[in-house]
């Protein structure tokens, strides 16, 4: 089991798992940019949206980890290896993913549709079409040539420290173009940061559930300390981006809590607290757990039922059809999914899945 937990990950390229994954992706994202363009369907777009941000999550943290490793070091990084590597060789698989949105921003975005819904002036030097696509295209060539190289245990101390420079400085731009400017009126200087940290812990969260078998014991508390740092500071901006908008009497951006705090979503933003952050702290919090493969391992699937209810919460108060948009997303998430376990490098690549 060792022994297959240990080859390394340029073994599974090439391999025709990496082949069905990759037409299973293309097969679903032309068929939801097709229907999704005829007038009676966006809700695919919408929804296609939705599981992508949460399916993306572990690819890009995973990317992210590596590159912190390459310049800190330490025995998690090691350890974590053999999920973070594959999931991160994901990331061309990433960009095609997100070709259906680049196609159908009009179906997804409301300032996309319509000019009028934004600024004249950041309109004309910010968000719009051509400056949203590139942006985009930069960051996922940039993040795809990161991921593999790093997936693949080439990359330097130099290029993991650019590496990071330039995702900060991408992630910044494309959190707020892919996520936030659904509701363009709605402005976070922290919403970036937040969607940042979450990929990290979405990362952090497979490697629980997957890989901790093999992990001696201090491997172990490394991750479970690190799952609470990341924990921490998710629900530290959310609450902070809160008590600003609310108790700083900002009306334009208490509205957009006012619309994501009717009963179902405050019902949701109450089970994905408690099962995302307060039930996983409180269990990281004793060191039984945190040296025990299996009580990491249910942490990790608490923490990622509450990356996704999180998501949801975020995104689909935007939209006008929410349970299409829900429903669709459900399925993009699982298609993209099964697309990671055929490639053989996401969540259920040979490596991981031997070693869970």
């Amino acid at each position: 089991m060792t022994a297959v937990l240990r080859r390394p990950a340029l073994r599974a390229i090439g391999t025709p798992r990496i082949t069905a994954g990759l037409v299973l992706i293309l097969l679903a994202s032309g068929l939801v940019l097709a229907a999704g363009k005829l007038r009676p369907y966006p809700s695919l777009l919408q929804g296609w949206l939705l599981g992508f941000a949460i399916w993306s999550c572990a690819p890009i943290g995973s990317m992210t980890l590596l590159l912190i490793h390459r310049l800190t070091g330490g025995r998690w990084g090691f350890a974590a290896g053999p999920v973070l590597r594959p999931l991160a060789v994901m990331m061309p698989l990433v960009a095609i993913a997100f070709v259906p949105v680049l196609a159908g921003l009009t179906y997804i975005y409301p300032w996309a549709a319509d000019a009028s819904q934004i600024k004249p002036d950041i309109a004309r030097w910010y968000l719009g079409q051509p400056g949203f696509v590139l942006r985009a295209v930069i960051a996922l060539i940039g993040w795809s040539v990161l991921g593999v190289t790093f997936g693949l245990g080439r990359g330097g101390r130099l290029l993991a420290a650019l590496g990071l420079a330039f995702f900060g400085f991408t992630i910044s731009m494309v959190a707020v173009d892919w996520f936030l400017s659904l509701e363009p009126h709605y402005v976070s200087t922290a919403f970036a940061s937040m969607i940042a940290i979450q990929q990290l812990l979405a990362a952090l969260a497979v490697v629980a559930v997957l890989a901790t078998t093999n992990f001696e014991g201090r491997a172990l508390s490394d991750i479970g300390n690190l799952l609470i740092a990341t924990v921490l500071g998710v629900v530290y901006l959310e609450y902070m981006t809160y008590v600003v908008a609310w108790y700083g009497d900002l009306p334009h951006k208490a509205e957009w809590f006012l619309r994501h705090s009717t009963d179902a979503w405050m019902g949701i933003l109450l089970v994905t607290f408690v099962t995302g952050a307060v039930l996983p702290f409180a269990m990281l919090l004793f060191e039984g757990v945190r040296g025990s493969p299996a009580g990491l391992r249910i942490v990790g699937l608490l923490l990622l039922f509450g990356t996704v209810m999180h998501f949801a919460w975020l995104l689909v108060p935007a939209f006008s059809a929410q349970a299409p948009v829900a429903l669709t997303a459900l399925g993009a998430l699982l298609t993209l999914t099964i697309a990671s376990v055929l490639s053989g490098q996401g969540i259920a690549s040979p490596e991981v899945r031997h070693a869970a």
